[in-house]
């Protein structure tokens, strides 16, 4: 029994107030409708729809490759766009859920409880229900003494007694892929807004009989949607408390979990602590024993264990073992920094990799550089990287020294154990071992200022002073 899912995603979400489709804004750091292909992924699915309308193009390009896309060319309601992914729907489908974009937080175990409830009673749909606090505005779901859904009201034509019910719809359903078909095609836009609603499908199939039953979803919070600014921050909240629950179980000590950003693809080992205002965000892997923060941003990045990170940012790059980053460090893509490595205040790397036990302490730059073992890069040292048109690498050996103040003029490279004395512009290589000095040589002029002082006091004068 073949088994589909489709997500429907064609409407851009006027209430969004944005440029972006409202299924592409971010969850800590994924697009929506990422999360739900994530959570559809779980499942042992056959295949999965995605509906898309408006910003077609934006929403197809972020989901390539993993659903089959449908296009509702029209927005004529929910059924409609059902219809438009009816042609793609395998033949040998027995199943199928259908579901939406701007929900991110359903789980998959909820998902295939709905679906095994559909197969174990052999039923044509299953209607996951909530039982909510406030049900203002939401459609009530009515059941019948026999326990099964018998229609769902929507706010505007509940009465009062009807208003007075907690039940609720969520709009996510499990069909008989056959009855979903015919009652999708039965669908008529007889209604003010001239548009087919999904809902009506649970008429018709209880018109002919068959039963509509009511899953109840065990947390409510599942099933919060995304229509503003303000739900977009109300479920990203409620993720955020959930992922970090989720570490601090594991192991992982959060100082202040409310302000404490993790995504959804982190991994965290167990003794690290994250300290307030740190962010998380992408393919992030930390090991055990690390301390990262305070006010600390990590993008796609690996961190060895024991390493420690303090008020910096880091993208697209590894950090080893035991290593030191920051204060106000700014790691860019592409680098690598050794095990033991210490990377200090105001220091930025890009592209480059430092060898384990080196040292890059404060006030310099690194960019497009490999830097041996052990290698001391001194205070105000840089690599000289870009010539207006081309960038250049720069080479330092291990165990070599670099001075105060050093420019590196690349392309250039440095021999193991090489010292280069502060203040020096290094154009040429320099071998192993090698002293380089390349700086102009100092002038001393004794008591010329105190004649200097004296010639100008004299010039500045006016002729009423010189009398």
């Amino acid at each position: 029994m073949g088994k589909s899912a489709i997500v429907l995603a064609a409407g851009l979400g006027t209430r969004m107030k944005s440029k972006l489709h409202k299924v592409l804004h971010p969850v800590c750091g994924k697009p929506m409708i990422l999360h739900i292909l994530d959570t559809l992924a779980q499942l042992e699915l056959d295949q999965v729809i995605v509906v898309v309308g408006q910003q077609r193009e934006s929403v197809e390009e972020v989901i390539a490759g993993r659903a089959e896309v449908a296009v509702q060319v029209e927005q004529l309601g929910t059924g409609h766009a059902v219809q438009s992914a009816l042609p793609l729907l395998r033949s040998d489908s027995d199943t199928t859920v259908v579901l939406y974009g701007d929900a991110p937080l359903i789980q998959a175990e909820t998902i295939r409880q709905l679906m095994d409830e559909r197969e174990r009673n052999n039923a044509a749909v299953c209607v996951l229900t909530a039982e909510v606090a406030n049900p203002t505005g939401l459609g009530r779901v009515l059941l019948d003494d026999a326990g099964f859904v018998d229609r769902v009201v929507e706010e505007k034509d509940a009465s009062p007694a009807e208003k007075q019910i907690r039940l609720i719809n969520t709009g996510i359903y499990s069909f008989r892929t056959a009855d979903l078909v015919q009652a999708v095609g039965e669908l008529k836009a007889d209604n003010a807004q001239g548009e087919y609603y999904l809902t009506d499908t649970l008429a018709i199939l209880r018109s002919r009989g068959a039963d509509a039953v009511p899953v109840q979803v065990a947390d409510a919070e599942e099933i919060a949607s995304v229509n503003d600014r303000v739900q977009l921050a109300a479920v990203e909240a409620i993720l955020r408390r959930r992922i970090n629950e989720t570490w601090m179980r594991s192991g992982v000590t959060l100082l202040d979990p409310e302000h404490t950003y993790i995504g959804v693809d982190v991994e965290i080992g167990p003794d690290t602590v994250v300290y307030p205002g740190t962010l998380l965000q992408g393919r992030v892997v930390i090991g055990a024993g690390c301390e990262i923060g305070p006010h600390t941003q990590l993008r796609n990045v690996r961190v060895g264990d024991g390493a420690r990170i303090v008020q910096s940012v880091i993208q697209d790059s590894d950090v080893g073992a035991g290593a030191q980053v920051g204060p106000f460090a700014h790691i860019r893509p592409g680098s690598a920094v050794g095990p033991e490595v210490k990377v200090g205040n105001f220091v930025e790397l890009k592209n480059s990799q430092i060898g384990a036990g080196a040292k890059v302490s404060h006030l310099a730059y690194v960019g497009d550089a490999e830097i041996g073992e052990r290698v001391n890069f001194s205070c105000g040292a840089i690599t000289v990287n870009y010539d207006g048109e081309s960038k250049y690498r720069t080479v330092i050996g291990d165990d070599s020294f670099i001075g105060c103040n050093v420019n590196l003029v690349a392309p250039v490279t440095v021999g193991e154990g090489a010292y280069l004395c502060a203040g020096s512009t290094i154009t040429e290589d320099v071998p192993a071992d090698g002293f380089a000095i390349a700086r102009g040589r100092q002038v001393t002029k004794p008591e010329y200022v105190r004649a200097w002082r004296a010639k100008r006091a004299t010039r500045t004068k006016g002729p009423q002073e010189e009398a």
